[in-house]
């Protein structure tokens, strides 16, 4: 399509001046290379030349139609930056070099904001002091530790109502051409994809003036632009291929590509050439690579600023989050099926003899972009007719930098590929994902020292990601997760999950029949104590919670106030009077346990009698706890332990209804009623059946987890979820 519509762009001289500007070179060219002594032939020539520039510039009049006021669309760049610390009152290392970055972007023009992805308080000071145009975004899906998914990031862009989103790497710093890059492409006809990868800088001696307008050298003193460019060209350092990728796109009417983004952890390695490689096969966009402008860099050092900091990641924790995205990118798309020398078919955006071009290296085709640099300019499409035209005057007055521009295409391809990219990602191993459950209570505990656990099987894959999107909302993140069979672990691990894998799980766990009563959910049942005990041991308290409890609010609060040797659970007596602590009624699927030795023993007894018994977990709770028949119960609430004078507290039913208790899950609208009760939580129980159960919740409302996209459910992301979804 390119090929046969060309596109230029207005600019040069005015309209009133152009004939004038022009006859003069053409006069100058003439006479320079024709005989003196023809002057019929010479006079004949200028009159046919000036003929054809007549009519050019009437076609340029008639294409420019009055639109030089034009304003340039909305940007959004979006961003996700590491958290820093502060030192004597000011950022690290780290925060100077996003601080620095965020200003350059927002010095491209009044036209871009920002939109920086992050949770941590330190992210909010850098939003803070930058001004009203960057703003942080928090409702985006993070991994436990703390590390942003990249296919969220690119979701929440898309959603944008700019009509161009850019995500880059936080400590990447834009130059002014980035801009004119921007607006080259967006003037064209098709929708598209821009990328450019960021060579780094050793050394870079600039710094921003405080209006964000203009650079300054380390004296204080202004410097140019052009000078600045200038200085990064001659260091500039290409390295690092698969790293600090800026991508950039449209909105346009067609999607980037084909299939969905896998949950990539951000900044972790592979996403971006995965991305990358899935854009171009698709083919769906026309794919730019602005890499040749030199408009990223990365500055290693800063040499005005004189504290250094010490900021660390935990490269263990780094290794696990790569390993994670490496396996992503073998499960999903062709990206280590097909090699990209299939894939060459991005156009270059380049600058050669002080022009901006387009540039197809594999058809070596330019596509001229006049007057792009330009604070106003306007872009029309010319018919081929028209454009041989144009393109045979150009030819003619400039054919002395022809040599010039086929040294510019020749040097194409010898910045760090994508091919190379390709074979760097293949070089890193698949590395070690797990964590042990002592390391995950270190890493997920809270100050009281205090986890939520769930336990949960493959056939609860959606349901476990529901319960976990739920809690994330409520800024619970202090869970971990017991996997009972491989395909959930590793399901876990790749959803950025804190996960440890139960080796003493039963196996062969039915996907649809592990309901209640079945021999499925009796093996199960079993799991939960046990684990449970063992992280008791460890000095950690533990709220158990079956991934089918919808939390309206964080419990945790009033759970904890409760006080040691006390333990509380739920009631699973559907009776809206009289007791709720009769026998086999209290509900093992939802309780709270102190690390306190009465707590341990008692636990350890339900294990112990649990082990021995044909049925579930249910019954040798309660016959442990409250004594076979409820022979220790001390009033309709609470009961006691003998051997180890430990307390049961059966919680409120208005507060902690069980799935049965007043109909709950018939109501038209189940979480209004809920809310006008006060539940802090609802039990999807009493039913019988996985997908029943699911398509309950599904149906209420309840649901908090997208599975296609694989994502949680946001303000700005909210599908048209059925049961049929799953």
């Amino acid at each position: 399509m390119l090929v046969k519509r060309r596109a230029t762009y207005a600019g040069g001289c005015r309209s009133a001046g152009r004939l004038q500007c022009t006859s003069r070179v053409l006069s100058s060219f003439i006479f320079r290379h024709l005989s003196y002594k023809d002057a019929a032939l010479r006079i004949g020539y200028f009159v046919f030349l000036l003929g054809v520039l007549v009519i050019t510039l009437a076609l340029y009049s008639a294409l420019q139609n009055g639109e030089d006021g034009e304003v340039f669309p909305s940007v959004v760049i979006f961003a996700a930056p590491r958290p820093f610390s502060f030192r004597g009152g000011r950022p690290d290392l780290l925060g100077a070099r996003e601080m620095l970055a965020v200003r350059s972007w927002l010095a491209l023009g009044p036209e871009v904001t920002v939109v920086l992805f992050g949770q941590d308080s330190s992210i909010l000071y850098l939003a803070s002091n930058l001004g009203s145009r960057v703003t942080v975004a928090s409702n985006i899906d993070f991994s436990f530790l703390g590390t942003p998914f990249f296919h969220c990031m690119v979701a929440r862009s898309q959603n944008s109502s700019s009509a161009i989103s850019v995500i880059i790497d936080p400590e990447t710093i834009l130059l002014p051409n980035f801009l004119i890059a921007l607006r080259c492409a967006y003037k064209l006809d098709r929708d598209w994809f821009l990328i450019s990868r960021t060579p780094s800088i050793s050394n870079f001696p600039f710094l921003m003036h405080n209006t964000g307008k203009h650079w300054l050298k380390e004296d204080g003193s202004r410097v140019r632009i052009e000078k600045l460019q200038e200085h990064v060209k001659q260091e500039l350092r290409w390295s690092n291929c698969s790293e600090k990728l800026l991508i950039a796109w449209n909105a346009g009417e067609v999607p980037l590509h084909a299939g969905i983004l896998p949950p990539f952890l951000y900044g972790r390695g592979f996403h971006n050439s995965w991305l990358l490689h899935e854009v171009v096969l698709s083919d769906f966009r026309l794919v730019i690579d602005a890499s040749y402008i030199a408009s990223t860099i990365y500055p290693e050092n800063l040499t005005y600023y004189d504290f250094w900091g010490n900021f660390s990641i935990d490269n263990g924790h780094v290794r696990w989050e790569e390993g994670v995205n490496q396996r992503l990118a073998a499960l999903y798309g062709s990206h280590f099926l097909e090699g990209y020398d299939k894939l060459r078919k991005h156009l270059y955006f380049i600058k050669c003899s002080g022009r901006y071009a387009f540039v197809n290296a594999a058809k070596k085709v330019v596509f001229s972009t006049e007057g792009c640099n330009e604070q106003s300019f306007v872009l029309k499409l010319l018919r081929d007719q028209q454009y041989e035209m144009l393109f045979f005057l150009k030819r003619l007055l400039h054919w002395w930098i022809q040599k010039k521009w086929i040294h510019c295409i020749s040097d194409l391809g010898n910045l760090c590929s994508p091919k190379q990219a390709f074979k760097e990602n293949k070089q890193l191993a698949l590395l070690d994902t797990a964590f042990t459950l002592e390391s995950l209570l270190k890493i997920s505990a809270d100050n009281d020292k205090t986890v939520v656990l769930a336990v949960a099987g493959h056939n609860y894959r959606d349901m476990l990601m529901s319960w976990v999107c739920r809690l994330r909302h409520l800024h619970v993140s202090n869970f971990i997760i017991c996997a009972l069979d491989a395909e959930i672990y590793q399901f876990a691990l790749l959803m950025g999950l804190p996960v440890f894998r139960d080796q003493l799980a039963p196996s062969n766990i039915s996907f649809n029949q592990c309901h209640f009563g079945s021999e499925c959910f009796r093996k199960v049942t079993k799991v939960k104590s046990r684990i449970v005990t063992q992280i008791l041991k460890l000095g950690y308290n533990v709220l158990l919670s079956d991934v089918d409890v919808y939390w309206f609010n964080n419990p945790l609060p009033l759970l904890q106030s409760f006080g040691p040797s006390v333990l509380v659970v739920q009631s699973d007596e559907y009776n809206e009077t009289g007791p709720i602590n009769l026998p086999r009624r209290s509900n093992s699927g939802f309780y709270f346990s102190r690390s306190d030795p009465p707590t341990i023993s008692a636990m350890e007894k339900v294990v112990k009698h649990a082990s021995t018994s044909s049925l579930s977990e249910q019954p040798s709770f309660y016959d442990v706890m409250c004594g076979e028949g409820g022979s220790t119960r001390v009033d309709d609430n609470h009961c006691l332990e003998p051997d180890t004078n430990l307390t049961i507290h059966f919680l409120d039913r208005n507060l902690f209804p069980n799935g049965a208790y007043k109909g709950l899950w018939e109501e038209e609208d189940v979480r209004s009623a809920c809310k006008k009760q006060g539940c802090l939580i609802l039990h999807n129980n009493w039913i019988s059946g996985r997908e029943r159960k699911l398509e309950r919740q599904v149906l209420s409302g309840l649901w908090e987890y997208d599975p296609a996209m694989r994502m949680c459910l946001q303000s700005w992301h909210q599908p048209n979820l059925t049961s049929h979804s799953f």
